[in-house]
């Protein structure tokens, strides 16, 4: 709830799972390039909650749950925090590649059971099932290849013995979204930004049904071959003219582009932080938005956009 001595929720109010929170989050999974300074990983956490970031995305398999550990510590209740957690996938420290595929349904619940214990709660509110059928990313071969449906009722199942709030769907496609809404699906997480919009038809329908969109990789690049929205002349020049950075620009547009976005920008340096959040100050008007709506779309995804061992979001 926010009151008096609350921050503003960063980039404005959203909804993600029947409550409020500020439409620019917190994705923590380069907080594993704080492993050698847990203070640091701390206070940037904390820094986040200051500046009115009120949910955080992370995964037990985010630095073989360093990162859940810093966010059980950070954190206090009355932050008000949500969390989304991600399964689908686990550690693999002894790699490479540092991750497996855990797509079955006792891997997923395992996995749920592991963020539980790591996070110090007995409810995440939000878990992600990270499917891997769609690039980029870790591939799913063997019985790795599971049913969405037989996927959905373990996740079914956990919500109902509460050990979960709600189901998100990452990695997904729009014929998987389709089959899954019967499962009350809260937001779903897929590659996307202003340079690659594959995914469009995918975001209205959640637009329409009242499910949050969260993009991962929101500003491109993240493998190679993906396109960045930093090196756009028409993102560099309308950065120009207001004054603010090329991501900047990128991530306001994704604000400005469907009222249920949420952005859940990672970085590990505080000042990225601030610049991530500031960028839900930005106005952009009717022109500058038609401008950057004319901008081309690359594909979501390519096989040219494969590095081993990598999970987007």
């Amino acid at each position: 709830m926010i009151t008096n001595n609350t921050p503003a929720r960063a980039g404005g109010a959203g909804r993600l799972a029947g409550r409020p929170v500020s439409r620019i989050g917190f994705g923590a999974m380069q907080l594993e390039r704080l492993r050698t300074d847990r203070d640091a990983a701390i206070a940037l956490l904390r820094r986040a909650a200051e500046l009115g970031v009120d949910h955080v995305d992370t995964a037990q398999f985010y630095g073989d749950g360093f990162v859940n550990g810093v966010i059980r510590d950070a954190f206090r209740p009355e932050d008000g925090v949500v969390v989304v957690s991600k399964v689908g996938a686990d550690p693999n420290p002894a790699g490479p590649p540092p991750l497996r595929p855990a797509q079955r349904p006792e891997q997923l619940r395992a996995s749920v059971e592991d963020n539980l214990e790591a996070l110090g709660l007995d409810q995440i509110p939000v878990v992600n099932l990270r499917r891997l059928d769609t690039r980029p990313g870790l591939r799913a071969e063997g019985d790795q290849i599971v049913d969405l449906d037989d996927q959905l009722a373990v996740m079914t199942a956990m919500r109902d013995e509460g050990k979960i709030g709600a189901i998100g769907l990452s990695g997904v496609t729009l014929d998987g979204l389709r089959r899954a809404l019967p499962a009350g699906i809260v937001c779903v997480q897929n590659s996307y930004s202003l340079v690659a919009r594959g995914d469009e038809e995918m975001l209205r329908l959640c637009a329409a049904e009242q499910i949050a969109w969260v993009p991962f990789f929101p500003l491109g690049g993240a493998f190679p071959g993906m396109p960045k929205v930093s090196d756009n002349p028409v993102v560099a020049a309308v950065a120009e003219s207001l004054g603010h950075t090329p991501a900047q620009v990128g991530l306001a547009w994704l604000l400005h582009h469907e009222p249920n976005v949420l952005l859940i920008p990672g970085t590990a340096d505080p000042a990225h932080l601030d610049a991530n959040v500031a960028a839900g100050t930005i106005e952009l008007d009717e022109t500058t938005m038609a401008a950057l709506n004319a901008v081309e779309s690359a594909p979501t995804t390519s096989r040219s956009a494969e590095r081993p061992g990598t999970i987007g979001g």
